[in-house]
């Protein structure tokens, strides 16, 4: 029964740490384990239009970019799918997890991600992967999620107040 729960909760969860002097980050061991198990460490490094890295296994990141960019014949005639091809192009990097749980961030994606050496960040679990998010700019995309959640309640509890005043 227990591998099934670990099976059930891979990456995910959050940690706090700090980008060393080399730009890298360490990764707690259960996150290890998975990447471990999932795609022997070997992973995608992948600069997300929300100012975070995601760490993906490489198929994981493979089947984003199928989805993404659909029939790759279509990519002359289409200004949208050239500039997707750009956006991961440019945005990714394959790395490999180290023996110590680290991980390597490319100085691009340092920048991008505002993720400094001495600089507090988070490690969070995405169910496919994990992000990498300065921990500042996590404390705002949270702020954004909950009070888009609180928004959402707030029009479903009228919406059903509405319901029941027609009835």
């Amino acid at each position: 029964m227990k591998g099934t729960t670990a099976a059930m909760l891979s990456f995910c969860g959050m940690d706090s740490c700090r980008v060393d002097g080399a730009g890298r980050v360490r990764l707690t061991a259960a996150t290890v384990e998975d990447f471990l198990r999932r795609c022997d460490g070997e992973v995608v490094l992948f600069g997300l239009p929300e100012g975070a890295v995601a760490v993906y296994p490489e198929e994981v990141y493979q089947e984003m970019r199928r989805r993404e960019l659909g029939d790759l014949d279509a990519v002359g005639a289409s200004f949208a799918a050239r500039r997707s091809l750009r956006r991961f192009g440019s945005m990714a990097s394959a790395a490999k997890i180290s023996r110590q749980g680290r991980v390597t961030l490319p100085e691009v994606l340092q920048r991008f991600a505002g993720l400094f050496p001495g600089e507090a960040a988070k490690v969070v679990g995405v169910e496919i992967g994990v992000e990498i998010w300065a921990a500042d700019r996590f404390e705002a995309e949270m702020d954004d999620i909950l009070r888009a959640e609180k928004n959402k309640r707030q029009m479903e509890l009228n919406q059903k107040e509405a319901v029941s005043h027609e009835s």
